[in-house]
Formats: C-alpha cells, sequence, structure tokens
C-alpha cells in the first residue's frame, strides 16, 4: 500500500462513518480506493461502481452501507484517481484481476461483492475467475449484451456527451438533461468527477459490452448471488431476470423500481434489498 490520502469523518443517519482515500499497487497498476469505516468488525463489502463511476460517485451508497461494516470502493482502472494511459487493458479480466489483486493486498478475506452495470460484470467474472474469492455477490443490473443478444441500450455517445460536457464546465442545470432524478449534490460530483474517466476506458469497455459473453459465467457462481434489476431500465428485462435465475446455482431475483443507476433512484429499497442478502451472511 502507498501513500495516504485524505481522511474525514462524513455523517450517515445518527452514526459517523470514518472514510479514507489510499492507494495500492496491484495487478501491475496503482489502484485509488476510498475505505469506509476501516476498523469495523465482521465481513467486509467490496463495492464495485460502473463505466463511468469513480469511486467518489458512489460514496453516499457506501456510507450507509457501512453503519455497520468496512466497505472499500475502488476507482475502475482508468477512472478517478487510479492508473490511466496508453497501454492498459480494459477487459473484464483485467478489472476481474484488479479486484482479486485489491482483495489480496487488503486481506480483505472472502468479502461481500456489490457490483452495479459494468462492475457487475466484474463480480460475476472475478468469482469465476477465483472461485470462493467471494462469499457472497450481489450483482445490479449487469450488462447483458453480448455475441448473439441484445445490444447494450445506452450508445456509445451518450457516455462521451455527457464526459465532454463535464469537461467543459457544464453547470448543474446544464447537466440535468443527463441525470433528471439526480440531486443538486449528486450531479455537481459527476460533474467534477467525470472528466477522470478515460475516454480510451470508455470506449472500449463499451465495446467489451457487446463482445464478451458473460452468460456463461452465471452457472459457475456458486456462492449465494442476488441479481437485482432496475424494473424502469431495458438493461436487465423481466425475461433476462428469469434466465439467471435458472442459471444461478444459489441465485436470487429481485426488482427494484428504478432506473439504470438504481440508487440515485431508489437509495432506499435498494439499501433495504443489499442489507437484506448481506444480513444473511
Amino acid at each position: 500500500m502507498t501513500g495516504a490520502g485524505a481522511q474525514s469523518d462524513v455523517r450517515s443517519g445518527s452514526l459517523t462513518v470514518d472514510v479514507r482515500g489510499l492507494h495500492c499497487l496491484t495487478n501491475g497498476i496503482r489502484q485509488h480506493y476510498l475505505d469506509f469505516n476501516h476498523a469495523a468488525p465482521g465481513i467486509p463489502v467490496l463495492l464495485l461502481p460502473g463505466i463511468t463511476s469513480p469511486a467518489a460517485t458512489w460514496a453516499f451508497v457506501a456510507q450507509r452501507l457501512a453503519t455497520s461494516r468496512r466497505v472499500i470502493v475502488p476507482d475502475i482502472r482508468g477512472r478517478g484517481l487510479s492508473d490511466s494511459g496508453p497501454g492498459l487493458g480494459y477487459s473484464l479480466d483485467d478489472y476481474a484481476r484488479d479486484a482479486l489483486g485489491l482483495i489480496d493486498a487488503l486481506g480483505l478475506k472472502k468479502p461481500i461483492v456489490v457490483g452495479h452495470s459494468m462492475g457487475a460484470r466484474i463480480a460475476a467474472r472475478m468469482e469465476t475467475t477465483a472461485p470462493g474469492a467471494a462469499s457472497r455477490l450481489v450483482l445490479a443490473d449487469p450488462p447483458l449484451s453480448g455475441p448473439g443478444r441484445e445490444p447494450y441500450p445506452t450508445p456509445l455517445v451518450s457516455y462521451i456527451s455527457a464526459r465532454e460536457a463535464a469537461s467543459k464546465g457544464a453547470t448543474v442545470e446544464q447537466f440535468r438533461s443527463f441525470t433528471p432524478t439526480w440531486t443538486d449534490e449528486q450531479i455537481a460530483l459527476r460533474i467534477e468527477w467525470l472528466p477522470t474517466c478515460s475516454i480510451d476506458a470508455i470506449t472500449k469497455s463499451h465495446q467489451n459490452f457487446q463482445d464478451e459473453d458473460i452468460f456463461p459465467d452465471f452457472p459457475k457462481l456458486n456462492c449465494p448471488t442476488l441479481l437485482i434489476y432496475a424494473m424502469r431500465a431495458k438493461v436487465v428485462t423481466p425475461e433476462n431476470a428469469a434466465e439467471i435465475g435458472r442459471l444461478l446455482p444459489n441465485g436470487e431475483v429481485v426488482g427494484v423500481q428504478a432506473g439504470h443507476m438504481i440508487p440515485w433512484d431508489n437509495l432506499e429499497d435498494f439499501i433495504s434489498v443489499t442489507e437484506r442478502f448481506i444480513a444473511a451472511a
């Protein structure tokens, strides 16, 4: 682990949650991560964000989950303060090895892994790469596009346009068309951090949504696995959810009334469903 970053206390309800920004060297790259409630006992949670979501933008979710446990949120390579630049790979296997390296580097010992969108794909691939690395998995609205399947419903240009607007200093009001249901604070945070997402990382990751098949991973997930799907989005349809439920050896499927960015649309239900599943561990 290398140099400690900022440390502060954040409020979550009536509790104070300690958060630290740190770096570690693993899988050949420098990974930055936020560490919430570092000293908490019990099974830690590794929270893996999506294609254009640096760790800071998920802090409001981590704070809620960290009131009674340790929560780690990394900047996925090519985003935030983690390594970015020419020569980096952005395949699902690259991301999975990063997650496994972080687990080893921090001594997390079979964490509960919660992944959203691309992060859910990473969580599934991580567990099939190293079976038993996680004690439980929460897969929130993973992109299911791939060879022979419907394309991912959000086009690449949408991500690139949002990043360009943020990079040119868009205001909260100007940016609201990209994120109409979010609070001003959440939009401001996204504007701040979106320019740290590498265009190369976004482009290659989006292409891999079409090229990499995640379905063969589902039958190999032997640990308890919860699929949460957004009922107001088209990323995981009810038919998809039923198919995945049949493929998971030890799975559960729950729909939440929300768009794809589930916690931004319906934080309380996302936390409730996730906490119930985590508590069973």
